[in-house]
């Protein structure tokens, strides 16, 4: 249960925090004229590029926030640089014995990740 209140403030945080990266990214900027005299002649030039990454990395750090600290085949601590891919998330092994084996099933070992609990 607490890892689950964590996870939830953790998201709960992002969430705000991407809110405030939106809201900055999507108000005028200070050179512009604060009246609306004359507001039709131009068009606010807002790249969609920089909000569509703020969005990225918001998703990213939401799912970095849940943490696997366990190798799902055997149980150990993780070990950073023994990983693979999995439905577009990072699963990370113990050993790289255990990188076979998950990619020979992987369906058998998500219950016991948490970035696929949902």
């Amino acid at each position: 249960m607490k890892t689950q209140r964590k996870q939830f403030v953790m998201m709960s945080i992002l969430a705000v925090l991407l809110a405030a990266v939106l809201a900055m990214l999507n108000g005028c900027k200070k050179s512009e004229p604060q009246t609306m005299a004359g507001h039709e002649e131009h068009q606010h030039a807002m790249p969609m590029a920089e909000p569509a990454k703020a969005v990225e990395a918001a998703k990213t750090a939401i799912a970095e926030a849940i943490v696997q600290k366990k190798c799902p085949i055997m149980g150990g601590p993780i070990d950073k640089t023994v990983f693979t891919e999995y439905r577009g998330k990072k699963v990370y092994f113990c050993c790289p014995d255990c990188k076979p084996k998950f990619e020979a099933n992987p369906e058998q070992y998500i219950a016991k990740l948490p970035q696929f609990k949902q």
